[in-house]
């Protein structure tokens, strides 16, 4: 029999319970949906709660663990060699900028064909140059690159750098430098360069869409708003619409895998630190980002700022696995109205089975963090804690499985 070598899956699983919103919307404007279990579900994309964690990013890890994801990419690593050579033209920086961009990524770095002025004039030729497709490069790969650019155009000229990048191992120092010292965010969700597929990144996290545990209807709200300025004999409305929304008790879920992640970061970020501790806080930073952040959609207008009412977390050491199957049944609303504690019920009941059927309960830690009495049946599941200490005990936990492998 062989020996199965562990791994290390971080799996997140939180019920929250939204207000009348539209977090997500649709080519029409309605709130995305979704049928499961044979009834439709209200459904807010992976792709919608990634960009809302990664926004949360700024507000949890300093910016040079982090990463920048635009076609103006030429423009900001004109940003990083300015600030490295604030003698430069920013024209200068801007076309020092793009020919090493070329050189690294193999992507051609081209000016905008459209935009035109308020007069009419194309303004092509004065924007800075922009890439085909967003690209994904992290703070400090920019201003590996930016170092790059100055010391290969002898501080300045493009076409010094031009001859100083059809030498190969420059060339390959450029590669280099965008395919290292990856940011949080890259490490996470990955990325893709389509003119140099090695340089992709294969994310180490899996989001999945968020579904309501129960059916959901879509309602729409009629609204006017009055002018200002109507004198007392002017009736009507200056501006009549309607919003379409709907609320839900969502399910939501995440994976990351741990391993990928530090493969990802490489040694990390700092010298100074552990190989196991650049992993262990980048997950605990997912983790931190992916249950408080909620996507901005008509977030004016609703006003839906709820936290989770249930977050459970398990490390585990063979696959990531989804609870959703607890509400493939649409979950019935409570005599008193409510769906969460018929969730919570339905969750406790499903995740006990599963792990006794596929041998899951081999003492995997696992917390639970949870708000009011309608969550009670999620007790036996895990430890229960505060958010806080959850984070540190997961990262603690997330650093001792790495460290003790390496």
């Amino acid at each position: 029999m062989t020996t199965r070598n562990p791994r290390t899956i971080l799996d997140i699983h939180v019920l929250q319970t939204v207000p009348p919103s539209n977090l997500n919307r649709d080519d029409t404007g309605s709130p995305k949906s979704a049928f499961f279990g044979g009834v439709r579900r209200a459904r807010v994309s992976s792709q919608s709660w990634k960009r809302a964690t990664r926004s949360a990013f700024g507000e949890i890890l300093p910016a040079e663990e982090l990463g920048v994801r635009t076609k103006k990419v030429a423009e900001a690593l004109a940003e990083r060699i300015l600030l490295q050579d604030k003698s430069l033209a920013e024209s200068t920086a801007v076309a020092l900028a793009a020919e090493v961009l070329k050189a690294a990524t193999g992507s051609a770095i081209e000016a905008p064909t459209r935009g035109r002025s308020k007069a009419g004039e194309a303004d092509a030729a004065s924007a800075s140059p922009v890439s085909k497709y967003l690209m994904f490069l992290s703070v400090r790969q920019l201003d590996a690159l930016a170092a790059l650019a100055l010391e290969g155009s002898g501080g300045g000229d493009l076409a010094v750098l031009k001859d100083h990048l059809k030498d190969k191992n420059t060339k390959a120092r450029a590669r280099q430098a965008v395919d290292t010292r990856h940011s949080v965010d890259i490490a996470l969700f990955g990325r893709m360069v389509a003119d140099s597929a090695d340089l992709n990144v294969d994310a180490a996290t899996q989001v999945a869409h968020a579904l309501s545990v129960h059916r959901a209807d879509i309602e729409s709200d009629y609204f006017t708003a009055v002018d200002d300025r109507n004198r007392e004999d002017e009736s009507g409305a200056g501006m009549i619409g309607s919003i379409d929304f709907n609320s839900a008790t969502l399910y939501r879920y995440a994976s990351v895998d741990v391993d990928a992640l530090q493969r990802n970061l490489g040694l990390g970020l700092r010298e100074d630190e552990e190989p196991s501790t650049p992993a262990a806080r980048a997950a605990a930073a997912f983790l931190q980002a992916f249950v408080t952040s909620l996507p901005t959609g008509k977030i004016n207008t609703f006003g839906n700022h709820t936290l989770p009412s249930a977050v459970i977390v398990k490390v585990r050491d063979r696959w990531p696995v989804s609870f959703v199957g607890a509400f493939e049944k649409p979950v019935a609303k409570v005599s008193e109205g409510g769906f969460l504690q018929g969730a919570c019920e339905e969750l406790a009941e499903f995740v006990e089975d599963l792990e006794q059927q596929y041998g899951l309960t081999s003492g995997d830690p696992c917390w639970v963090v949870r708000v009011g009495e309608d969550t009670r049946a999620l007790a036996p599941l895990g430890t229960r804690v505060p958010l806080a200490t959850m984070l540190t005990q997961v990262q603690e936990t997330l650093a001792a499985r790495l460290g003790g492998r390496a």
